[in-house]
């Protein structure tokens, strides 16, 4: 597979590993449409603080977990004033940090910075997907070309599903040298088991159901296969006669006189085959309808495909080009204005437009990650979807900017309480959320364990690393014996002092209740024998040697 290389590629591949991991520490909790200073459990957050790190915060609570994320980078224009601030160790792109990323010809690795930028934030990212998830990102053709390649390294190039084209300036671009460009991209990419939920059905495709039964409106589609395949000796267990008593409409698969038989055939005369199996056919013969084609004289089979089936509306493919008022980016400046009075923020995205990724790839409770939220888009679009269908959807916003808490928290209160004046006011979507900064690292240079984080954040993170679930009961060490809980049979141990070594020895065990079928523990020392430790089941993990890196 053809792969792309520039400037300080070799340095950030692994970056991502280097990046230290973070505490989230909380400022406050918003609900029921009032802040609070402590926070809830609602499970929605907004992080203010470098997305490099704020997405390695998030593994050891995410990691494999996010069903659906969308982001919108820079596009490196040249004119977006954006700074690349990776503290990459190599003295080459140290030169490059806290510098503003300028134009071709006047900035000649300003592609090399953009790729160093988004190289470890993608392979944090699909970390962070779920492997039934999917990941949308809006660029445009500064850097498509070479998002498309970093993507196909990262994701896969089997697990490309599309690039969209979007369509969000009617009129292109006038100060375009040569074409007025009408539209962006959207770069789809999934991480192996993604099935899409489609999205609901066009207007212009609606127009095509005119036939009507006691079950609804339909429209006919042939049961012969069209496209590759569609030859008897492709699939032969697929050509089969169907027959048919015009008299009484009676539809079967068994031969009997007086009923016409009718088999699939293509345009030259050889002979096809039918899209269903016959179990299939029978299973569903209330959907099939035979009819005469006209123009051949001859009866031909037909399925019936209904807009509505058991209350369900039905739901399709998206095509790769989409095209309407509820893209564009006036649609996302004017909604954003009506919420600020004003306009507060450049080029938001379209509400719309982010409902729709998402109704293609979430569900009511599914968990949906923006980690260049901006305007806070992609939360409004979460909680209009949880209004509209009653669903529990989580959202998860990481901005770096100063506006975090001004602009993109502010939007989120005002969505989730309502907006507006008189008759044009905008009921409130309810909800909560919980706001949080970066906090100390949880290791110090040397490998030293950084106490001023605090015993709790030590252990949700020790908890985190050996079990891969919520920690939610913060015990009493010492009472406890430091043991900090139980999974799947396993009992953890923490035996940790702030201002001294601990030893795990036969003194220690002794004290040692509460039966499981295996104890991790982690200590300073251990002077237990390694016969003692196998025939009882004690695994010993050093501090902080041991603890995992993120």
């Amino acid at each position: 597979m053809p792969t792309l290389n520039w400037i300080g590629k070799e340095k950030v591949i692994n970056h991502h590993q280097d990046v230290p991991y973070k505490i989230l520490e909380p400022q406050y909790g918003f609900t029921n449409g009032i802040e609070q200073s402590e926070p809830d459990n609602s499970g929605n957050k907004i992080i203010h603080g470098d997305n490099l790190e704020a997405l390695k915060s998030l593994l050891p609570e995410y990691e494999g977990k996010i069903d659906c994320i969308y982001i919108d980078p820079p596009y490196n224009t040249g004119n977006e004033s954006w700074v690349y601030n990776d503290n990459v160790n190599d003295p080459k792109i140290k030169k490059w940090l806290n510098e503003v990323v300028g134009k071709d010809g006047e900035d000649l690795t300003r592609h090399d910075k953009w790729l160093c930028m988004m190289y470890p934030r993608l392979k944090l990212l699909h970390k962070l997907l779920a492997k039934d998830g999917a990941i949308f990102i809006s660029i445009d053709d500064n850097e498509q070309a070479y998002l498309k390649l970093l993507c196909d390294e990262i994701f896969g190039i089997s697990n490309f599903i599309g690039n969209v084209a979007v369509v969000n300036n009617f009129k292109g671009r006038s100060d375009d040298k040569f074409i007025a460009t009408a539209h962006e991209s959207l770069l789809v990419f999934h991480k192996g088991n993604f099935i899409t939920n489609g999205v609901e059905i066009p207007n212009e495709y609606s127009t095509e159901y005119k036939e009507k039964d006691k079950l609804g409106n339909y429209r006919l589609l042939g049961l012969r296969k069209r496209g590759s395949n569609s030859r008897e000796i492709d699939r032969p267990n697929l050509f089969y006669p169907i027959y048919f008593d015009k008299v009484n409409g009676e539809i079967s698969l068994d031969k009997k006189d007086n009923l016409i038989e009718i088999t699939p055939k293509l345009s030259n005369g050889e002979n096809g085959n039918w899209r269903w199996g016959k179990e299939t056919f029978l299973k569903r013969l209330n959907e099939i309808e035979i009819r005469i084609v006209k123009t051949r004289n001859e009866y031909d089979v037909f399925q019936k495909d209904y807009l509505e089936k058991d209350g369900i509306s039905k739901r399709v493919k998206p095509k790769s080009f989409w095209h309407g008022s509820e893209f564009s980016s006036e649609a996302g400046t004017l909604q954003l204005k009506k919420i600020f009075q004003e306009k507060s923020f450049e080029t938001p995205k379209s509400v719309d437009f982010i409902e729709y990724c998402l109704q293609q790839a979430s569900n009511k409770d599914s968990i949906i990650l923006d980690s260049f939220a901006g305007s806070g888009t992609t939360a409004h679009a979460v909680l209009n979807l949880n209004k509209q269908d009653g669903g529990n959807r989580k959202f998860i916003l990481i901005e770096m900017e100063d506006y975090a808490n001004t602009i993109t928290a502010e939007r989120v209160k005002r969505v989730i309480k309502g907006y507006g004046e008189d008759k044009k006011a905008i009921e409130g979507t309810g909800g909560d959320f919980n706001y949080y900064e970066l906090g100390e690292p949880l290791f110090l240079e040397e490998d030293i364990l950084n106490e001023s984080v605090g015993i709790e954040n030590i252990l949700k993170y020790i908890w985190y690393s050996e079990t891969r679930t919520p920690f939610t009961t913060i015990p009493d060490l010492a009472e406890a014996n430091y043991r900090i809980g139980s999974k799947d049979q396993t009992d953890y141990y923490f035996y940790y002092l702030m201002d001294g070594q601990t030893t795990v020895d036969y003194d220690f065990m002794a004290k040692i209740k509460h039966k499981a079928s295996q104890y991790i523990i982690y200590a300073d020392n251990c002077l237990l024998e390694k016969d003692f430790m196998l025939k009882h089941h004690i695994i010993f993990k050093k501090i902080p040697r041991d603890i995992t890196r993120f």
